[in-house]
């Protein structure tokens, strides 16, 4: 069997460090818009995104029809911003699955969605950020919504 030059080796090594390191940015991307957004930091949270990005929720009606609600970041920061104090929410986030593509990454993260203590619904994140410099910046969130199918 033939060895393989330890500077091939090294690179190869190199090169899944960097990846791994990029997934990691993401997802501690990911993890301070949580917090932000747990928070109801606006400033933070518009300073996350790349300006008014889309925002789009695929949920099921009551007739059973899928449905796609569609909106607008600024949207979504006014209505965290008006949830009074005195109530709790948290979202759980579940799990990541991150891939990236040089200025690009998509972050997959399944979730519960807890409001005042009981549980509200289940779904899935899915976020589509660019790297601006060293910085990982939202262009796009897409989300699932169920009652059905979760496992609080």
């Amino acid at each position: 069997m033939k060895k393989l030059p330890l500077a091939f080796v090294l690179c190869l090594g190199l090169m899944g460090h960097a990846q791994d390191s990029e997934e990691d940015r993401v997802k501690s991307t990911i993890i301070k818009f949580f917090e932000a957004f747990h928070k109801q930091d606006t400033t933070a949270l518009k300073a996350m995104a790349k300006g008014d990005i889309p925002l789009q929720s695929i949920s099921v009606n009551k007739e059973g029809k899928t449905v796609l609600q569609e909106s607008s970041y600024e949207t979504f920061i006014k209505s965290i911003a008006g949830i009074p104090k005195d109530n709790t929410f948290e979202e759980k986030l579940l799990d990541f699955t991150i891939q990236v593509d040089g200025a690009m990454a998509n972050a997959w993260t399944p979730y519960e969605f807890w409001y005042n203590g009981n549980f509200s619904h289940c779904g899935v994140n899915s976020f589509q950020l660019i790297k601006e410099g060293d910085e990982w910046k939202l262009i796009y969130l897409v989300d699932t919504r169920r009652r059905q199918g979760c496992k609080p």
